[in-house]
């Protein structure tokens, strides 16, 4: 449904995309995550035609963005950082002035119309200016505004970025309930979103792709993927009564919630043999687990590379 060609994009000096290459097919959410500066928003505006590349192509759809963009603009429902819109319309007539421009009239414009206020819960609001809305109702009417025209491919840019704890939750799930009808590819710099919501995430640094990979498969890569960990009152004390066990070198303590990590790089260790040490040398200890693995330190080696 998207699919990406050494597509590179410069502003004088700066390169902030150099020569990306992925796709997305139907079904998939795909996060495009990367620090701030990465060079997500700029992918994102060519892909749906906003900004012109210096090199490479972009389809939607089938249809090249550049020979064929409203074709491809057609197929597409964009909600640009920040969700912007005209803060002095209200709702229902910034919906209006969106199915004008998309060319919906009569019986299909009722009906799209219906459908957006209906799912994206805005029957409330839709006498309030846009200027007037929290930020959590700015977001819900740029997603109604992507999708009015019903469109199969849906790019949202930071669509949780500046939201509260409970909106981020509202506007994750809104996103998880129409991945079933579309495809959606988001930009984030949120590690928790990628875990939250997509199938699959591009991680892109300077511009450049760094990794392609589903949440599993970066959550593998975490140097902390199989490791042992519990919480212990001493943590010096836990360290100690896992010499011989566990080289020094292989433990690492993390002090404000008072958990101790066994890395093991050259064997998996058992959990029963760490509870038996910890127990036969008196050494109290909770939680004892096998960790997933952690998106932050992945995030960091790929993107910083050495420095990390």
């Amino acid at each position: 449904m998207i699919e990406v060609e050494q597509l590179t994009k410069r502003f004088g000096a700066l390169v902030a995309v150099e020569g990306l290459d992925f796709r997305v097919c139907p079904g998939e959410v795909v996060a495009l995550l990367g620090p701030n500066g990465a060079g997500k928003s700029t992918t994102m505006k060519m892909i749906a035609g906003f900004l012109a590349p210096d090199g490479g192509r972009v389809r939607v759809a089938g249809h090249d963005v550049a020979g064929d963009g409203l074709a491809a603009r057609r197929a597409l429902g964009y909600l640009p950082e920040g969700a912007p819109g005209y803060g002095e319309m209200e709702v229902l007539d910034f919906l209006g002035f969106v199915a004008d421009v998309r060319g919906l009239s009569g019986e299909r414009r009722r009906e799209r119309t219906g459908y957006v206020v209906e799912r994206l819960q805005l029957g409330r609001v839709l006498r309030q200016p846009l200027d007037t809305l929290s930020k959590g109702f700015r977001r819900r009417v740029g997603f109604a505004a992507a999708i009015l025209h019903d469109p199969p491919v849906l790019l949202l840019d930071e669509p949780t970025d500046g939201l509260d704890p409970n909106q981020k939750h509202e506007v994750r799930g809104l996103i998880q309930s129409l991945a079933r009808e579309r495809t959606i590819m988001l930009s984030t710099h949120l590690l928790e979103e990628v875990e939250a919501i997509a199938t699959r995430a591009l991680v892109i640094a300077g511009g450049r792709l760094r990794a392609d990979h589903t949440p599993a498969e970066l959550l593998a890569r975490s140097r902390y993927h199989g490791a042992l960990s519990f919480r212990a009152p001493d943590s010096v004390a836990a360290v100690a009564a896992l010499d011989g066990l566990v080289a020094p070198a292989d433990t690492e303590v993390e002090p404000r919630e008072g958990r101790v990590f066994l890395l093991s790089r050259a064997r998996p260790l058992d959990p029963g043999a760490v509870a038996a040490r910890l127990s036969g040398r008196g050494v109290a200890f909770s939680d004892l687990r096998v960790e997933r693995g952690r998106l932050d330190d992945v995030f960091r080696a790929l993107t910083l590379g050495e420095a990390a």
